[in-house]
């Protein structure tokens, strides 16, 4: 099925801690898009403050698009998964949310395009959200290091869940056929797992999702999650940015950031004041971390 007008869904999942790198995905695509009326983001969020709810609601005062909010912590089922699946360290159970997206986003939804927050959108994203999916569940980008993600070190791990012969997904971008995938049934399916011992032995619900489609997804050109986003990659005219690597564009040293493309054009993507802003956030956050006081 082609999408060719009509509402343009897109979720986001992020925590108060990710608030300002989520307004920037959002502003991104409404920058590089003449569909703008047509957006609607989902915003799945926990522990927002009234404070970060209003930067973000401040687009629609930019841009003639539409917000619905999804809070996560009212979510009895979001809470019960997040408390008992493995603890993702890095990036906090959050992960698990898009799991979840067909119940978030309502029924009235029947494509629903999920972006990470760490991501940076510069083309038409109609162009992505109107593809010709081919009957696939889903369309996402093969991810580079796919084979050491489910192999690990010799490429021996896990072989009896994974075959690294497999194309292997990155789930930082997943456009959605959300009736496939509530047919899926991918909260059942992901209970199972967990009582099966698997969930114990993969990388979280990126691995999972790989499980669940495996050789049933359909695979876009990588210029639409160009993984581990670098300055190198500029002259490839990416479409999306995906800054999976340590170094990222919101950082406040110059020198880290000329490896990571599109640094300049992010910054002001998030726009002056919001980017020194979460840098004064995220330093306040590492002091009280190391002095003990909390998250």
């Amino acid at each position: 099925m082609t999408q060719t007008n009509g509402a343009i869904h897109i979720a986001l999942t992020f925590d108060d801690n990710f608030w300002a790198p989520a307004y920037a995905t959002m502003r991104s695509v409404c920058l590089f898009t003449r569909r703008r009326t047509d957006l609607v983001f989902h915003l799945c969020h926990r522990t927002l403050t009234p404070e970060h709810r209003a930067d973000l609601q401040a687009i629609t005062a930019e841009f003639p698009v539409t917000l619905r909010w999804h809070d996560l912590d009212g979510s009895t089922l979001f809470r019960d998964v997040a408390k008992r699946m493995p603890e993702n360290k890095r990036l906090s159970n959050i992960v698990y949310a898009r799991l979840m997206i067909d119940r978030l986003v309502g029924p009235d939804v029947e494509r629903v395009l999920y972006l990470d927050c760490d991501m940076l959108v510069r083309d038409n994203i109609e162009k992505l959200f109107d593809i010709d999916m081919e009957g696939k569940p889903i369309a996402a980008v093969r991810d580079s290091i796919g084979a050491f993600i489910t192999g690990r070190r010799d490429l021996k791990g896990n072989r009896d869940i994974f075959d690294v012969a497999d194309p292997y997904f990155n789930a930082g971008m997943v456009l959605i056929d959300v009736p496939q995938w509530r047919a899926a049934d991918i909260i059942g399916r992901m209970e199972q797992a967990l009582r099966d011992g698997i969930m114990a032995r993969i990388y979280y619900d990126q691995d999972f999702l790989n499980l669940v489609f495996a050789r049933n997804w359909l695979q876009l050109n990588w210029r639409w999650n160009t993984i581990d986003a670098r300055h190198a990659h500029e002259g490839l005219d990416p479409a999306i940015l995906h800054y999976t690597g340590d170094t990222k564009p919101w950082g406040v040293l110059a020198g880290m950031l000329q490896s990571v493309a599109f640094a300049r054009l992010y910054r002001h993507v998030m726009t002056n004041e919001l980017f020194y802003r979460f840098a004064r956030h995220r330093w306040k956050r590492w002091w009280k971390k190391r002095l003990g006081l909390g998250r």
